[in-house]
């Protein structure tokens, strides 16, 4: 029996969350609903133009939501990531440790630097933009690899961020070639459009000649595909992922298990703030297939999981309302 159920790799950021408008992000110059990487200087500059107007900070990045929330509903679970020894780094150790998750950070000292942050920006419209310098998350490297914890762990999950730069495409590549070695099964998400866009690439040599499983959103896939028809995106990630995921909002979800497609039903929610929904479907469904639940089950939990995050500003829910979720799912309701 594997000590983890799953390991995941990803940028450890600390997001800060702004309400906005479609007006105001053209007035910031900002391109809406998509990650965009800035430089220090860039995120100072808005930091200082939006003033004392946030809504909330939260320890965050993809992965880390993914993994917070399998540990909430009762996972084991491994991060690897980097954080700096100031004061939101030690702050981002502690809520990973707090949370139940086990981690590279509580083995050896935090590096001097500055802790990446993600400005992310909420319209009426529920989309969420984010602008996001990396800090020290951006110096990820293999030496930051517990090869011990992938070893042990029946999943690997890679967040497709790490496509940004060399270090951290070699971290993910390392990852996913230990796991092939030992026969544990991958899984990646492809995490933004923009990625798919600008580092088509380094997402190619992170999937390698195939997933076990691959998470992506219908705009993710349409990119990634190089078309403008699910259907082909669906034959495309066919080649690419024994089996796979695709998000599509309102519209539900997408499933291949291998065999056949599967149509997940989308749950009728007042969507407030998206931020955090594809992290947490993507952590509901790895904790469904890891405690036994069949592909269709999982995806359920996961449609079920990631409609409630939308109701609530944030990317992830509290402990207790997650255990009422998972409590909720297994009686039926």
């Amino acid at each position: 029996m594997k000590k983890y159920d799953v390991y995941a790799i990803g940028n450890a950021l600390v997001d800060i969350e702004y309400h906005s408008t479609p007006h105001k992000l053209v007035e910031l110059g900002i391109d809406k609903g998509v990650m965009t990487l800035i430089d220090e200087q860039r995120q100072n500059s808005l930091i200082a133009q939006l003033g004392d107007s946030h809504e909330s900070m939260a320890c965050g990045g993809s992965a880390a939501n993914s993994i917070i929330a399998l540990a909430q509903m009762g996972a084991s679970t491994h991060l690897d990531c980097r954080v700096s020894s100031d004061m939101t780094g030690q702050v981002f150790a502690r809520d990973l440790h707090d949370s139940g998750v086990n981690s590279n950070l509580d083995f050896k000292p935090l590096p001097g630097g500055i802790t990446g942050k993600c400005l992310v920006f909420v319209t009426p419209d529920a989309d969420r933009t984010m602008n996001t310098f990396l800090g020290v998350s951006g110096e990820l490297d293999s030496s930051d690899v517990d090869q011990e914890a992938v070893k042990q762990s029946e999943y690997i999950y890679i967040e497709g961020y790490l496509a940004s730069a060399d270090n951290t495409r070699d971290a993910a590549i390392e990852v996913r070639r230990i796991a092939e070695g030992r026969d544990i099964k991958t899984s990646m998400t492809l995490s933004d459009p923009n990625m798919v866009k600008f580092f088509r690439e380094s997402i190619e040599a992170m999937i390698g000649e195939q997933v076990d499983l691959l998470f992506a959103n219908e705009d993710e896939a349409l990119e990634l595909a190089a078309t403008d028809s699910l259907d082909e995106a669906v034959e495309m990630f066919k080649k690419i992922s024994r089996s796979f995921a695709i998000t599509r909002g309102k519209e539900g979800a997408l499933l291949f298990d291998g065999l056949g497609l599967i149509e997940v039903k989308s749950h009728k929610v007042k969507a407030i703030d998206t931020l955090g929904a594809g992290d947490m479907f993507a952590g509901a469904f790895l904790y469904g297939l890891t405690q036994g639940m069949s592909f269709h089950q999982s995806g359920d939990l996961a449609s079920l999981a990631s409609s409630k995050i939308v109701t609530q500003f944030g990317p992830r829910l509290e402990d207790e309302q997650t255990q009422a979720l998972l409590r909720s799912f297994k009686a039926g309701n």
